[in-house]
């Protein structure tokens, strides 16, 4: 069982509530997107780690309570995930840091699928996301592709070598539609390492290393919500 240090909360969304991981208190708003397998204690340890580096962080559970360790029923909760509920969500944690920050700009950090989020919500709110850190970010619905346009704060990428799903070829592309776009993006490509590398519960995959150097970098892209 993890030592969790922060709580579940309900949080409002669009006319009703939705449920999420809340830890920390009175720094920068950080909102923390799930990968394909739900709001997991290995999630919740991610916001418990920002919270310990001085922010407020808020993961919500975009799953609405499902969550799986199995990678087929993972994909097919992910292909049915109701993007404009999602969408919903994500925009309620942002108001709710806004509000319990004071401040008027949240980071987004997120993986695979939550790092496709994380650019998305970039796009979506540019009013408030002043730093998006997508760790090797995946949108795999055809209907959510982000108007890359409307990004106004900074992008830090974090790509492994051999993802499969997004590597640096993908990596390399996007960073280029960006920059003709003068957007401020950055994209980290760690050298040999996997889809999911930043993730300690699994073991074939992970990179401690990496992830370290992963993590500095992050942390030192959100001390821009400081300013």
């Amino acid at each position: 069982m993890a030592d969790l240090t922060g709580s579940m909360i309900e949080f409002p969304s669009n006319g009703g509530t939705a449920p999420g991981y809340l830890s920390g208190d009175g720094g920068p708003g950080v909102v923390v997107i799930q990968e394909w397998w739900g709001l997991n204690d290995h999630i919740k340890e991610v916001a418990d780690r920002v919270a310990a580096a001085g922010f407020t962080a808020l993961a919500p559970d975009l799953y609405h309570g499902e969550v799986t360790a199995e990678p087929d029923e993972a994909g097919k909760y992910m292909m049915a995930l109701d993007l404009g509920r999602a969408a919903r969500d994500l925009s309620g944690a942002i108001d709710l840091l806004r509000e319990r920050s004071g401040r008027d700009t949240v980071g987004v950090i997120g993986f695979c699928m939550g790092g496709g989020l994380t650019l998305t919500l970039a796009c979506q709110r540019p009013d408030a996301v002043k730093v998006a850190v997508p760790f090797y970010g995946v949108i795999p619905w055809e209907d959510a592709q982000p108007d890359w346009s409307a990004v106004d704060g900074s992008i830090v990428a974090h790509i492994g070598e051999n993802d499969g799903m997004f590597g640096p070829e993908a990596a390399a592309a996007l960073d280029a539609t960006l920059g003709e776009l003068g957007k401020d993006a950055t994209f980290h490509v760690y050298e040999n390492a996997e889809h999911a590398f930043f993730n300690d519960t699994r073991p074939e995959v992970y990179s401690a290393e990496h992830s370290a150097l992963a993590w500095d970098r992050t942390l030192a892209a959100l001390g821009a919500l400081r300013s």
